[in-house]
């Protein structure tokens, strides 16, 4: 019997996230409330502590999760102070999705509001340290329309800053 093995494995995309957390458990719980992620796959470290690797699903998309290893320079964003990388999640309520995940303990950084580019849009940081950019697509603009739409915009927001 021959099998090949896939290079992308199955249900994979070609980039996958993998959040580095403090808690591993907890942050499971917390995307299973906030994202109503699939826990798919958990490994325990052999001492039964900490989670080596986790594998979650939210829609049609996997993510994996570990908890920090410091010895192998796997730290989070609590330990460095923020994060420079934001998920952006498409969901088909993003104002349901927004008020659950705050609910579940998500701080709020950007409210919920409609985005020049077409996209109802929030933004929130999990108990984490990881950023998530919460969207439902709602206009689709051609290449000219998103122009025009990002000019206004940007003017906006440089005559509220001089205010």
């Amino acid at each position: 019997m021959s099998t090949t093995v896939k290079p992308i494995p199955e249900g994979h995309h070609t980039i996958t996230p993998h959040l580095v957390v403090k808690n591993g458990a907890q942050a499971i719980e917390f995307y299973k409330k906030a994202f109503g992620a699939e826990e798919r796959f958990r490994m325990n470290t052999p001492d039964g502590k900490s989670i080596a690797h986790a594998q979650l699903k939210m829609g049609d998309s996997l993510f994996m999760l570990a908890e920090e290893f410091p010895q192998m320079n796997s730290l989070s964003p609590e330990s460095i102070g923020g994060s420079p990388v934001s998920m952006y999640v498409y969901v088909e309520d993003v104002d349901a999705v927004f008020n659950q995940a705050v609910s579940a303990g998500a701080t709020v950084l950007n409210p919920v509001m409609d985005m020049f580019y077409g996209d109802r849009w929030g933004y929130i940081k999990d108990p984490f340290g990881h950023l998530w950019s919460i969207a439902t697509h709602k206009k689709d603009l051609s290449s000219d329309e998103l122009k025009k739409a990002a000019e206004i915009a940007f003017a906006e927001m440089c005559e509220k800053t001089k205010e």
